[in-house]
Parts: structure tokens; C-alpha cells; sequence
């Protein structure tokens, strides 16, 4: 059933002509007939190849069913598959629909901050394991897709705290909440790091890659470069222990037939002075062309 989705005074509009479309397929090059990813697919088309919603019978779509999502203004996309929709709800609950009916399945409680922008989803190659991933308090968070429960072997009781892994002592720094939900590419969730606040004093905003099925980091690229890395050499000595930032704040895109990441990033804090960090500052205001399964440095632009 092909849907358009609204979201109006807090309410989950759906506009239908006859079914939700959510069965789930890997064909070798994507048919943009699923939408079981934030904006679409990891490839952040946001497009769909479904017709039967046209510019000629447009005007003629009524309201199947509501759903209410609380009061607050909500950027939140949302995702379905086979046939459920996957939406942010009342005090930031994430809540599973039958998308045909609207009908609630369950719903899982969240305290804190939930990436706003949207979800991700993945599957075993059997199908017996299906998890939504998302961003809750800045740790990384595993959900069964089909109960709504905590993944407990995910991470530390379902969850991981995305600082563990920066290198850096930090002072006060705290949890690195973003609304960018990150991207799957097989077994691994791919997440930039949001760099904290506009300070001098700021977190490098390195890229992490985990395994979804245990929470485990698999690589991170640092967009500071450490001491002997490639672009190193394009900061003052004395910045590479201090300097922050260098984040990914427009969201990442995943090439998943050729494996390859490109992260956009932007400026070294602090944002608006840099005449403490004379020189390229590599990878600052960069697009980086990463391996999206090792992490490694394809090639970048500035």
C-alpha cells in the first residue's frame, strides 16, 4: 500500500490509495521500492520508484488513519518494514504501527534525547534477528524490531556510550547526543561523531563504525589526524592534542555496491578563529571518501 506521511499539530497524518509498501529486498542494485532506512536507504536517495501516488490522482487521497505523537514539533522520519511503520511518539517513546491500519503494536519508553532526524533498521541474512538502531542520550541503542524489548547483548544492557573510544581526555564532556542517526552497511552502523558545543575546548569528531549484532567499535577514522597520520602534518604541532571538532553535522551517505562512505565535514572548533591552527587543518571542511569497511582513507577533497 503506497502511503505519503504528514506530520501536522502532532499528529502522524496518512494519506493512502490502497496498500503500504514494507516487503523487504536485496536485490543487487536498489529498486527504491522500501523505505526501511533513514531517507530512504543508506544511499539517502530519498526517493521511491512506487506509482500509484501520482501528480493526476494526488488530490484525491483521504485520510486513512491518524496517530497522535504528543505535542511537540517532531523532524522525525520515519521508516517501515513489511508492512510497520517505525515512528518517534509521545515522550519520545519509539512505537511500532501497522501501517495499514495505524494500529499500535508496542512501544518502548526513552529517558532523554532521541536523534530527531530519524531511525535505522537491520536484519540477519536469515531474518531471525531484526533490530532498530538509534541514538538516545549519546549512546547507541539496540531494540528487537518485532517486541519493541532491549537487545541486552548489544553494547553494555543495550546500549553504547559513544564516547568510549575518542583517545582523548576531555573535561566535562558530556554525552555526545546527535539527531543524525547514522548509516548501516552490512553488519556495521557507521556514526560521525557530533563535535560538542562551539568552544575552544571540544571533542574531536571522529567517524565510528560498530557492529550492530554486539555493539562493538570495528574502526574509527579521527577527521583530527593523530600524530604520523596522513594529514597530520597540515596542523600546528601543538593543535593535534587540543583541537576539536572537524564534524559531520550534514549527515553521511553509504555507496553500498561499492562500499565506499562520503562524509561531508565541517570546521575545527574554535568555528569562527582559527589563528591558533594556521595551515589545511585536514580534514576540516572536507569531503572524505572512506572504505565503509575498514575506515580507511579512499580520498578527500577540501
Amino acid at each position: 500500500m503506497t502511503r505519503t506521511l504528514y506530520a501536522v499539530a502532532g499528529v502522524l497524518l496518512v494519506v493512502a490509495t490502497v496498500a503500504v509498501s514494507g516487503q523487504r529486498s536485496k536485490p543487487a542494485q536498489p529498486d527504491f521500492k522500501t523505505w526501511d532506512q533513514y531517507l530512504g536507504g543508506s544511499d539517502s536517495s530519498q526517493y521511491s520508484s512506487l506509482n500509484q501516488i501520482t501528480k493526476s490522482n494526488v488530490t484525491g487521497l483521504d485520510v486513512a488513519w491518524t496517530y497522535p505523537t504528543g505535542e511537540a514539533s517532531s523532524r522525525f522520519s520515519p521508516i517501515v518494514v513489511d508492512g510497520v511503520m517505525y515512528v518517534l511518539a509521545t515522550n519520545r517513546a519509539i512505537v511500532a504501527l501497522d501501517a495499514a491500519t495505524g494500529k499500535e503494536i508496542w512501544s518502548h519508553p526513552n529517558e532523554g534525547a532521541v536523534g530527531d532526524r530519524g531511525i535505522n533498521y537491520w536484519e540477519s541474512a536469515d531474518r531471525s534477528d531484526r533490530r532498530l538502531l538509534y541514538l538516545n542520550s549519546g549512546f547507541l541503542t539496540a531494540i528487537d524490531a518485532r517486541s519493541g524489548q532491549t537487545v541486552t547483548m548489544f553494547g553494555k544492557e543495550g546500549r553504547v556510550d559513544l564516547r568510549v573510544g575518542l583517545g582523548r581526555d576531555i573535561p566535562n564532556l558530556r554525552p555526545l547526543q546527535t539527531g543524525n542517526p547514522g548509516r548501516v552497511f552490512e553488519n556495521l552502523i557507521i556514526i560521525s561523531l557530533p563535535a560538542q558545543g562551539a568552544s575552544y575546548v571540544a571533542n574531536p569528531a571522529d567517524v565510528h563504525a560498530y557492529d550492530v549484532r554486539t555493539g562493538e567499535l570495528k574502526w574509527v577514522f579521527h577527521t583530527v589526524p593523530r600524530r604520523g597520520e596522513f594529514g597530520a602534518d597540515t596542523w600546528p604541532d601543538g593543535a593535534l592534542d587540543a583541537i576539536g571538532g572537524v564534524h559531520n553535522w550534514s549527515e553521511l551517505t553509504v555507496d553500498a555496491q561499492r562500499g565506499i562512505a562520503y562524509i561531508p565535514t565541517g570546521t575545527a572548533r574554535f568555528d569562527f578563529y582559527g589563528g591558533n591552527r594556521h595551515g589545511a587543518n585536514l580534514f576540516g571542511n572536507s569531503l572524505l571518501a572512506l572504505d565503509a569497511r575498514t575506515g580507511k582513507r579512499l580520498w578527500h577533497f577540501q
